[in-house]
């Protein structure tokens, strides 16, 4: 039991890793800011997933996401000064594995079926699909946004050190 969920976990982080290498690779980092955006990424995907699949006390995505955001800031914080570039470097591209594709992909959907359907309960299910999957991709993102960047401004001094 507990080597499976450590087993999801660390698969959860590896995928979560390869794909802020990926997403930094695009937005031109300097090379000794790599580890840390996988890092990152790794820590903060795993600890999503460990929040929303714990067994004693299941998190709501949006939570989880929040938290996990935050935990990506406060190390993108320590972590900048050894990568000697600012915070938002490091911790943009670990946040991007973290963007809630389906809940966005299912609230254009429903968005969509709402205009096709003519019927009032088909309609309210689509439009109760539409609201619920788009308030909880805003807030995902929201939250993303928000927990991560708390951390920058507490830690003003060590975040803008580096960019000096």
């Amino acid at each position: 039991m507990i080597m499976g969920i450590m087993t999801d976990l660390l698969q959860d982080g590896f995928f979560a890793a390869v794909a802020a290498i990926g997403f930094a690779a695009i937005s031109n980092p300097p090379r000794r800011a790599y580890p840390c955006c996988a890092l990152l990424a790794a820590v903060g995907h795993a600890l999503r997933f460990g929040l929303m699949h714990n067994d004693l006390m299941s998190i709501h995505i949006i939570a989880a996401s929040t938290l996990a955001a935050f935990s990506i800031g406060v190390l993108a914080v320590w972590l900048a000064n050894l990568a000697k570039c600012p915070a938002e470097t490091c911790f943009f591209p670990a946040l991007l594995p973290m963007i809630p594709g389906m809940y966005a992909y299912r609230a254009i959907e429903a968005l969509v079926m709402c205009l096709y359907h003519q019927e009032e309960e088909v309609f309210n299910h689509c439009l109760y699909l539409l609201a619920y999957n788009g308030f909880t991709c805003t807030f995902i993102i929201l939250g993303l946004v928000v927990g991560a960047n708390i951390p920058v401004f507490l830690f003003k001094k060590m975040s803008f050190k580096v960019t000096r």
